[in-house]
């Protein structure tokens, strides 16, 4: 294909074109970073705001916030976020990528904030009041948002305005940003929802659990694993007809989070990360035309004393796959780690990079190992520039080169303040990690730091990382 493209739309003709950063400015490195920034849990009584931070190793303001959009209201929660238009809308020269839609877990109000006017100032353009949502689609909490082809927009939630569990969604206009009802038809909607992606080409919408919010909303509590307050299913829909056609279970206590198809739009297969379970499970459509799962990777839980519980699993927070679908990644948030898995062989993933940045088995902490089935010795603490950065690896963001991976902290502020403390009193941070693209492996960059401990307003939680050019979490090939 030709680098030019008379009548484009937002975002890359294919995964490869993105990773080459053919087509469109700003090609594969990314200059500017957007993450929503949180202060509900904190003690401090301010809005939580958008940030724009500069990625730029050139800029005289690298590794600096250079901009704070303050959402109108306080508590709201921010969380994810995802485009009014990706690659999705490539063909339609009528759309671009400029406005960034922020869902807010707690509150559930949306932000629809305008990013095209101004990439290094981003401006609110339109509030969604958790109203229409409660009225509209009788859902709450929501969570992730992916643009359609249509030009529509779909946001999974995890509840009903009541903090019960739902596994609904609900679909915006994507110019006037209106409530136009639920996407899904018919009678059966899953106890619980949390991600999702799509790929019309296999007729599928895939989804996933995380808990009721009532139970999750404040913290953690092992019992309602055993009540059945937390997900063990991937959710299958029937993309043209909407409705739910099966539920893969994980087994009891997974909690499957993040869900990533392979990005080659012919691939029917791909990765789920499970939270408690400590696996990461493949899911792939069978040659009856029916989906199913295995699990490849198993991070073992570790024998300890002196924390919640006696044994502590990784809690695998977040994964992604690099655009060439050759390497995948996950944040293991309570072990401490950032591991990277060759999946050439999408059956077999081999651990291939490894880093520790922090985690609640770090060497003269309150924790002690009884037992590892991995590591020979508790790892030191995580300390770079001279700060030593409380929490564990949460987010994780890839360059569309695949050649740095952004890793900032916090997980959930009312989950942080019950697992890390220290956080909600020091901030959280963005690091960078440089992957060798060629071998496998990683290592931190000690140039790079984000401590959002020195922000204006003290110290705020930052979660989750977006790029003005679009990103290998939000962009989906059809």
């Amino acid at each position: 294909q030709s680098a030019k493209c008379g009548a484009c739309g937002p975002g890359y003709a294919s995964p490869l074109d993105a990773m080459k950063g053919n087509f469109l400015p700003p090609g594969p490195r990314e200059e500017l970073l957007y993450l929503p920034c949180i202060y509900r849990n904190t003690g401090i009584q301010k809005p939580d705001y958008l940030a724009t931070v500069d990625v730029d190793p050139k800029s005289p303001h690298y590794c600096q916030v250079i901009h704070r959009l303050p959402m109108p209201n306080l508590q709201d929660e921010l969380h994810h976020s995802g485009w009014n238009a990706c690659s999705s809308c490539f063909g339609d020269a009528s759309k671009s990528r400029n406005l960034l839609i922020l869902p807010s877990l707690i509150s559930s109000r949306i932000y629809v904030v305008d990013v095209g006017s101004d990439p290094r100032a981003p401006r609110l353009h339109k509030v969604v009041e958790p109203v229409e949502l409660f009225q509209k689609g009788n859902v709450a909490n929501p969570h992730t948002s992916h643009c359609l082809g249509t030009g529509d927009i779909l946001i999974s939630c995890l509840g009903d305005p009541a903090g019960n569990g739902k596994g609904s969604f609900i679909l915006l206009d994507g110019e006037t940003f209106e409530v136009k009802g639920n996407w899904e038809k018919g009678g059966k909607v899953p106890s619980l929802g949390y991600d999702f992606w799509y790929q019309p080409r296999h007729n599928v919408l895939l989804s996933t659990e995380w808990g009721v919010p009532k139970a999750l909303r404040d913290g953690f509590n092992p019992a309602d694993v055993e009540k059945g307050h937390y997900g063990r299913h991937i959710n299958v829909w029937d993309w043209s007809t909407h409705t739910l056609l099966q539920a893969l279970d994980l087994g009891k206590g997974s909690i499957p989070l993040e869900i990533r198809f392979l990005h080659e739009p012919a691939a029917a297969e791909g990765f789920v990360g499970c939270a408690l379970s400590g696996a990461v499970h493949r899911f792939y459509r069978t040659q009856k035309g029916d989906w199913a799962e295995e699990k490849v990777i198993e991070v073992p839980t570790k024998k300890v004393q002196g924390w919640l519980l006696p044994d502590m699993p990784g809690l695998i927070t977040d994964i992604l796959i690099s655009l060439d679908d050759r390497f995948l990644y996950f944040s293991n948030w309570i072990h401490g780690d950032v591991r990277q898995y060759d999946i050439s062989d999408t059956r077999q993933p081999k651990l291939v990079g490894q880093v520790f940045l922090g985690g609640s088995i770090c060497r003269g902490g309150p924790v002690t190992v009884l037992e590892d089935k991995e590591l020979q010795c508790q790892p030191e603490p995580f300390v770079i520039q001279g700060k030593k950065v409380p929490g564990g690896p949460q987010m994780l963001q890839l360059s569309l080169d695949g050649k740095r991976l952004y890793v900032t902290n916090s997980l959930y502020s009312g989950w942080d303040k019950q697992f890390y403390p220290d956080l909600l009193r020091e901030g959280s941070v963005m690091l960078q990690i440089n992957v060798d693209t060629e071998k496998g492996g990683l290592t931190v960059n000690k140039n790079f730091l984000v401590d959002f401990g020195k922000e204006p307003d003290g110290p705020v939680l930052a979660h989750e990382m977006r790029y003005p050019g679009g990103d290998c979490t939000s962009d989906i090939w059809l």
